[in-house]
């Protein structure tokens, strides 16, 4: 038997979606705890506190000083324990919610995840991804269910940068390239149906990412943030464990290792990962549809701002043992990397992350020895 955890109890979405959410958080909790990170959402978040004090609620606040990581995490369990909390609220982009769901797993308290971006489905999602104090990814914690609350409201979400809404455009448009890899071929009906879910959900990508980033909060920008912020952690959620992650999440978290990566956003590198990945397929698996699929993702990742080389994720000066520790930690034993359906070396990242913008089919070097 396999338990999914795959929806949030409640979403609500659309413009005004927060001050709908009121009377659903006064019956979650009396004692929620309001949590953040970037000083960009500083002001956003002190509107949020008010609006729940004047709701009654005794509110607490605290702030991640690092992405979601156990040092912060104690801190904070501190906090949560003094004050009797009884619920957290996590608002934010990706760390926030991932450490905000963490922790009210961990404490056993409602969770309610109101992202203020669509760069990641981390809003939805029963799964919270660990760094260093330094950014480094660690390791990822699978938990038992999804939020009780999840509130995309579309004036804050609005808000943020355009890069944040291309991050997330990169981020859920991996969801095909790894779930057509790693879980195509299932019997299990589900999981076939989430396989076909991300292909709409890259195809709707496709068309409309350009238009959406033109002109916010027009309704091709509602369907993208929606497709990044929702349906693309509803695809998870319905395709479980077994509809599994690859390459391109693989190379993200090598990427993570290198502190000159930091600066760009959890999609943005997995937006990369994605380019590695499908050099790979067309050279070590000499699938030639990968390469195709690799050039056309190329001017759209370029119009989107997002990075298709090492130079622009800021590696341009990256020495060759670090990008070594990058690809050694891609291929790492137990990387979502081993479910492409053949042998990959740590040789073989390392030609395909020099090599995602080629033209040519010609076999990697790494590969030919």
């Amino acid at each position: 038997m396999q338990q999914l955890a795959i929806a949030p109890a409640v979403v609500l979405r659309g413009e005004g979606a927060w001050q709908e959410s009121w009377p659903a958080i006064q019956t979650l909790c009396s004692r929620p705890l309001l949590l953040g990170r970037s000083p960009a959402t500083r002001q956003l978040r002190g509107q949020l506190g008010v609006d729940l004090q004047q709701l009654g609620l005794t509110l607490s606040e605290a702030e991640l000083n690092h992405d979601c990581c156990e040092s912060d995490l104690e801190r904070i369990s501190a906090i949560l324990r003094s004050n009797a909390c009884d619920a957290v609220v996590a608002a934010g982009g990706g760390k926030v919610l991932d450490a905000g769901k963490l922790l009210a797993f961990r404490h056993g308290l409602a969770c309610i995840t109101v992202p203020t971006s669509a760069a990641t489905c981390a809003g939805w999602t029963a799964l919270a991804n660990l760094y260093s104090a330094q950014g480094a990814f660690e390791g990822d914690v699978a938990l038992e269910r999804c939020p009780d609350l999840l509130v995309f409201d579309h004036a804050l979400v609005r808000q943020a940068p355009a890069h944040t809404l291309a991050s997330g455009i990169a981020d859920a448009m991996a969801k095909w390239y790894e779930a057509s890899v790693s879980s195509g071929a299932s019997s299990d009906g589900m999981v076939q149906q989430a396989v076909q879910m991300a292909r709409v959900l890259r195809d709707q990508l496709l068309l409309e990412a350009g238009e959406a980033m033109a002109q916010p909060g027009g309704e091709a920008w509602v369907r993208v943030a929606e497709a990044c912020g929702l349906t693309a952690g509803l695809i998870g959620g319905i395709g479980g464990a077994r509809c599994r992650t690859v390459a391109a999440h693989a190379v993200h978290n090598g990427l993570t290792q290198l502190e000159a990566s930091h600066g760009q956003l959890h999609g943005a590198k997995v937006g990369f990962g994605i380019l590695v990945q499908l050099r790979l397929e067309e050279v070590i698996g000499g699938n030639r549809l990968a390469g195709q699929a690799r050039r056309q993702l190329l001017p759209l990742f370029q119009e989107l701002g997002l990075p298709v080389s090492l130079g622009d994720l800021g590696l341009e000066r990256a020495s060759l043992s670090e990008l070594q520790e990058v690809a050694a930690f891609a291929c790492r034993p137990g990387s979502d990397l081993h479910h492409l359906p053949f042998n990959v070396q740590p040789s073989d990242v390392l030609a395909a992350l020099v090599s995602t913008t080629t033209s040519s089919e010609a076999k990697l070097s790494a590969s030919q020895g």
